[in-house]
């Protein structure tokens, strides 16, 4: 695997660690800037936001720069609305800086995701998304409960700042091993700028190159994106992420007030989901190449098990510790597998793939949240997110059957199909 990735990873854990952090520092940034804890949780709304409409914003709008440029100019932005984000009193400037960070963050990962596969052969792949995405656990697992005590112990903005310095390593790393060219051709007798050096690791010939990205129409693209195949896989994922983000949202209340756990184990209960979430990413890279329908319909299957499993029996300390990291571990598992196969499928469409598979996590992970609160506000109880992702996952799965039969083949075309669809399955 080469090291580039790994750099990715890092930048990819700060810019988690913000987006997640929030939950820790809500209460002391409400007092310092004298607004009510709804409006500070605003904050956490405007980066979902950005998130969602930037990835492909920011996609089309560095799609015909070099990567390495993109990357770039898209972490000093991140570290930039950081710095400002810390030292401004102002509640508006804030909840400005946290939407135009959701921007670069979502440029970052959109362009992320495509270089790190375009940078390893097709074996490597769903290990190299698993690195980037792994990321975002490692920030659940260290990142958050940092920030929440670098919050506790030096105020709020003292996270923010945090944030920005562990960017800095990360710009610098980019800045030094991301080829800077735009695609992935090799030149005769070594390599273009736009690709990691040909190694014994990497062997050219194993290597499946994706199209320059700005030898792609937008309108191209789009067509591959849009196909009824790929809508359903993409839609999938974001009933995934929408059901794992309804109940992370409100897991601290769940388990104060129906589990019956003191305040101490909340970031104790955040760090084993995290846990799981890394073991989930790690061993879906290692499997997803092969089989990606396989593990996320495993994956999806047990999630909507484990959801309700939650919802009945939160009111047991043992049985909900022990949960956690495990519905930790299927999450992001197979959300690990949903954007291999988003970027399997759509080696036609190499600046907005990445852009889509962040758009649908995020749209997940802004929609859930809201359907929880729903189903709080309307007085079903503290287990209620639990019951909500469950339905949400049988929904995903309702969603990839209807894809898988959409692409059984007809009677003629049997035996063809059969030589042509190998091991990656129907949708």
């Amino acid at each position: 695997m080469p090291f580039a990735v790994y750099v990715l990873g890092l930048a990819v854990f700060a810019q988690g660690t913000s987006e997640f952090m929030l939950s820790g520092l809500l209460s002391g940034i409400a007092a310092d800037l004298d607004v009510s804890l709804s409006a500070a949780g605003l904050l956490t709304s405007a980066f979902a936001v950005g998130m969602v409409v930037g990835a492909p914003l920011m996609a089309l709008f560095s799609r015909a720069w070099p990567r390495r440029r993109a990357l770039l100019l898209f972490l000093a932005v991140f570290v930039a609305v950081h710095a400002v984000g810390a030292l401004t009193p102002d509640y508006r400037v804030l909840l400005a800086s946290r939407f135009v960070g959701a921007l670069a963050n979502a440029g970052f990962w959109a362009v992320a995701l495509s270089t790190a596969v375009a940078m390893v052969p097709d074996r490597l792949k769903g290990r190299a998304t698993a690195v980037v995405v792994g990321g975002v656990t490692v920030a659940c697992v260290v990142g958050v409960p940092a920030g929440a005590l670098l919050g506790e112990r030096w105020g709020w903005r003292s996270a923010f700042w945090a944030v920005a310095i562990v960017s800095l390593p990360a710009f610098l790393a980019v800045l030094r091993t991301i080829p800077g060219g735009r695609g992935d051709r090799r030149a005769r007798g070594g390599t273009d700028a736009g690709t990691a050096p040909v190694s014994e690791a990497t062997p050219a010939s194993k290597a499946t190159p994706a199209p320059e990205a700005a030898s792609v129409s937008v309108r191209d693209e789009l067509r591959v994106l849009t196909g009824p195949r790929l809508r359903r896989v993409l839609l999938t994922m974001a009933l995934v992420q929408g059901a794992t983000f309804c109940t992370f949202s409100y897991l601290e209340p769940l388990l104060t007030r129906e589990t019956g756990l003191g305040a101490g184990w909340v970031p104790v209960a955040l760090a084993l989901f995290g846990a799981g979430a890394f073991a989930g990413v790690t061993v879906a890279g290692r499997f997803a190449d092969a089989r990606p329908v396989a593990v996320a319909a495993t994956g999806m299957a047990a999630l909507a098990v484990g959801w309700a499993a939650l919802a009945l029996a939160a009111g047991s300390p043992v049985f909900t510790l022990a949960l956690v990291p495990l519905l930790g571990l299927l999450a992001f598992g197979t959300g690990t597998a949903l954007i291999t196969r988003v970027l399997g499928l759509a080696p036609g469409a190499p600046t907005l793939a990445g852009a889509f598979s962040t758009t649908a996590f995020n749209l997940g992970a802004t929609v859930g949240p809201w359907a929880g609160g729903l189903a709080l506000d309307a007085g079903f109880g503290h287990r209620a997110p639990a019951g909500v992702s469950a339905l949400l996952m049988v929904a995903a799965l309702l969603v990839a059957a209807t894809t898988a039969k959409s692409r059984r083949p007809r009677a003629g075309e049997r035996r063809l199909s059969a030589v042509n669809r190998g091991a990656r399955g129907r949708w």
